[in-house]
């Protein structure tokens, strides 16, 4: 998928919604306890109840690893059911690699012609030959950390290099040269919201993958407000928000209802900028 068909679907739906597939094996809902497959039921039901507002879906590979084999398997069969039944979903591998060129290289190959997601979440510490190996695949991005919402993100990303600049900022600066507006994003918390207004003088036509909203307390409004571009340039994520919202027969139900609350307040604020 390419920029111009990720902002189709964004206007086609009034949201740049992104629901993080964070599914813990061991908080299931009560319906799915002593089901032997339970997490891929779970995401599926919670894929098919939110899908209508949401046009991402980000499953964080932890989540999936923690589980040894069987969740490799989960996390392929889940992506797979996205392909099929929900092909205009932006598909994001959550998986923060970041290698030597001929690793990275393998890990692209299987994130994107083994298992088939449109993206994949990069850190860039090692630098170019990092993340190259990602760009050379036509219709496919890599989503590069820049700043952070985890209170020890001021331990490098805000520490400020000679001349002032700080590391996030000469992560972006030196990144958006390895790539294009057409297979870069960048990763930056929702609850460094005050920093979006710089990070757009910098990246100003990438599109952004926020984190934060919801459980760990980011603004919605303030992250649009400082983020979005002339072409919305926004993935806004919420996972536990969103796919806890209940751990009862109900868990689906609320989850669209979670899903829903947040598209109408990112469809306000489309139409009101």
């Amino acid at each position: 998928m390419n920029k111009s068909q990720l902002y189709k679907e964004i206007v086609k739906k009034s949201s740049f919604l992104c629901v993080g597939l964070d599914a813990d094996s061991k908080k299931m809902p009560k319906p799915l306890v002593g089901n032997a497959d339970a997490v891929f039921e779970f995401n599926r039901a919670i894929v098919d109840a939110t899908a209508q507002y949401a046009v991402s879906y980000k499953p964080n590979l932890a989540f999936y690893e923690e589980m040894g084999e069987c969740g490799w398997s989960v996390f392929a069969r889940t992506v797979e059911y996205i392909r099929k039944n929900y092909p205009e979903q932006f598909i994001i591998a959550d998986a923060k690699r970041g290698d030597i060129g001929n690793t990275s290289a393998m890990y692209a190959r299987a994130f994107f012609d083994e298992m088939d997601v449109d993206a994949v979440t990069l850190a860039p510490y090692m630098g170019a030959d990092s993340v190259k190996p990602f760009l050379d695949f036509e219709g496919k991005w890599a989503v590069i950390l820049a700043l952070t919402s985890n209170p020890s993100a001021a331990d490098f990303e805000l520490l400020k290099l000679e001349g002032g600049e700080r590391v996030y900022e000469r992560v972006l600066r030196t990144s958006k040269e390895w790539g294009s507006e057409d297979n870069t994003m960048y990763v930056v918390g929702a609850t460094q919201a005050v920093e979006l207004e710089n990070i757009r003088k910098i990246v100003p036509g990438h599109f952004l993958l926020v984190p934060g909203v919801g459980a760990q307390g980011g603004s919605l409004e303030e992250v649009y407000k400082y983020g979005a571009n002339s072409e919305c340039g926004l993935l806004v994520n919420s996972s536990r928000g969103i796919i806890y919202a209940s751990l009862d027969d109900d868990f689906a139900a609320k989850a669209a209802d979670e899903a829903q609350k947040l598209q109408r307040q990112m469809s306000m604020l489309i139409h009101n900028s």
